[in-house]
């Protein structure tokens, strides 16, 4: 997998890109430090993961991710997906990075292992957010009021099962750890989530996550 890196600490950008090229299914493509060089190297060098961080010069992380995502790639090449790096004490950029579209983060204290656990997970289509700051972070600043209309039109179309389903997704569970909450395979779990994020019309498990707060059905 393509695997580009932009970070305006020189010290954590060259630390993570030792992680990824020490890889044997990973190919490091891009290297900066501005939100800009970002929104290049997505374009130039196609990475099939961006990691990035949010505080940066030029353009923040998520004005990037918003740019990033926004954009025509063209045929049959998607855009990156983004998985955000950060400080704990960043709650609120890292929410507002979710919602531009990011696919997941991951804390800067997290070990070369966690790091290459992210981006694989990132990878294979997935979203990683940690469980255990899930609902601290996107329960302090998410708006609690009621979605729209159109918002409810869709959790309605939700099974009671799927409901469920999706406040396991909001308390951070895995899809082994929701199929064991469930009694059911795995495989089972991963067709309730598809059906999911297909009914909510959401491109991933965070944002699927983003929506079941947003919606009040993960304080069900």
């Amino acid at each position: 997998m393509k695997v580009a890196i932009v970070d305006d600490q020189h010290l954590v950008r060259d630390a993570f890109a030792r992680v990824v090229r020490a890889q044997d299914d990973m190919e490091l493509v891009g290297l900066g430090a501005t939100g800009r060089d970002a929104v290049d190297i997505a374009r130039d060098q196609a990475p099939d993961v961006l990691v990035m961080d949010i505080r940066m010069p030029v353009l923040d992380g998520i004005a990037a991710t918003r740019e990033i995502l926004g954009a025509d790639f063209g045929g049959a090449t998607r855009p990156p997906r983004i998985l955000i790096v950060t400080t704990f004490n960043l709650d609120e950029y890292v929410f507002n990075a979710l919602r531009a579209g990011a696919s997941g983060f991951l804390l800067k204290d997290a070990t070369p292992g966690q790091l290459v656990d992210a981006i694989r997970t990132i990878a294979r289509g997935d979203a990683l957010v940690d469980p255990a700051v899930t609902r601290a972070l996107i329960g302090a600043y998410v708006d609690r009021r009621r979605a729209r209309t159109e918002s409810v039109d869709l959790a309605e179309t939700l099974t009671p099962r799927e409901r469920e389903v999706l406040q396991l997704l909001a308390h951070g569970m895995s899809n082994l750890e929701i199929a064991r909450a469930l009694v059911v395979t795995r495989e089972t779990a991963k067709t309730y989530i598809s059906r999911i994020l297909l009914k909510l019309g959401v491109r991933d498990r965070v944002q699927a996550v983003v929506y079941a707060y947003r919606s009040g059905i993960a304080d069900e």
